[in-house]
């Protein structure tokens, strides 16, 4: 019986960390966009940025003058 009275204030304090935590999480947007960042990594990004388009032709010139060579 002894046991109770550090089992059930212990369990109090443990829920409501629990609570603190999971309060914390939902107020800094961590719940939410679930699937947003699973669909990113599928998402297709090969066009070049803007700083890139002129060094993707110089690579690509060589090769075209290879093959119609």
């Amino acid at each position: 019986m002894d046991i109770l009275y550090l089992l059930v204030p212990l369990s109090v304090v443990l829920v409501l960390l629990i609570a603190g935590v999971l309060w914390y999480a939902v107020r800094s947007g961590q719940f939410d966009d679930l699937e947003g960042p699973g669909f990113k990594v599928l998402l297709d990004d090969d066009t070049p940025q803007a700083g890139e388009a002129g060094s993707a032709e110089q690579h690509a010139e060589p090769a075209r003058r290879q093959v119609e060579g």
